[in-house]
């Protein structure tokens, strides 16, 4: 794949999620204060539940993108939340094959269409129990999508120099759970993308940096 934005090798990136990767260190950049709690996704064990989601990268216009979307109301967690496609592990699926089998179902993304990179560091969501384990892809050109009407409400294309650009990163006190909390996230548009989803960015872009 040509490399079409400076500063995004796709090669370079899969090396790197082959290697040692900064993990919390990225991760609590864009963690909501005070934080939900403090349990890592190996503390939390086998008492979470296991979600697969998928990081897609892909030409658009001359520059990468990636692809978000803002989850319905009639899901049973997150719901509204700007979120990778993803879900719940099936029993004996791994990570990148709930990833990629979400993305078909949520967005009609063929698991042919891609390429795995490799997975950034999984990430506990204390207020759903949930260890979400982020699969990190490429598309040679952007797919055509179909976005299923019961999970997706809106599909969120976003540059990725534009997520690189800190200047798109704010700050907001927002009362959550009865408690006045600061609020990082990625301002795009009208959209504001934080906590996991916001996570899970930051260390992504830690590593295409």
């Amino acid at each position: 794949m040509n490399r079409i934005q400076i500063g995004f090798d796709p090669t370079l990136l899969e090396r790197r999620l082959h290697a040692p990767k900064p993990g919390l260190e990225s991760q609590l950049k864009m963690v909501p204060d005070p934080r939900p709690g403090d349990k890592t996704y190996q503390e939390a064990g086998d008492t979470c539940l296991r979600a697969g989601v998928l990081v897609l990268i892909y030409p658009r216009e001359g520059h990468f993108y990636l692809v978000l979307t803002r989850r319905t109301s009639q899901l049973a967690h997150h719901q509204a939340q700007i979120s990778f496609p993803g879900g719940q592990m099936d029993e004996h699926e791994s990570a990148v094959e709930t990833a990629l089998r979400e993305a078909e179902e949520e967005l009609n993304i063929a698991p042919a269409e891609v390429r795995v990179l490799g997975e950034l560091t999984p990430l506990y969501i204390p207020p759903s129990n949930y260890c979400i384990y982020p699969v990190v892809a490429v598309a040679e050109k952007r797919p055509e999508f179909l976005p299923s009407p019961h999970e997706v409400a809106a599909v969120i294309e976003i540059p990725l120099d534009h997520l690189l650009d800190l200047r798109n990163i704010k700050r907001e006190t927002w009362p959550i759970r009865g408690l006045d909390v600061t609020v990082p996230f990625y301002s795009f548009q009208e959209h504001r993308i934080w906590g996991a989803t916001a996570m899970v960015l930051a260390e992504l872009l830690d590593l295409v940096k």
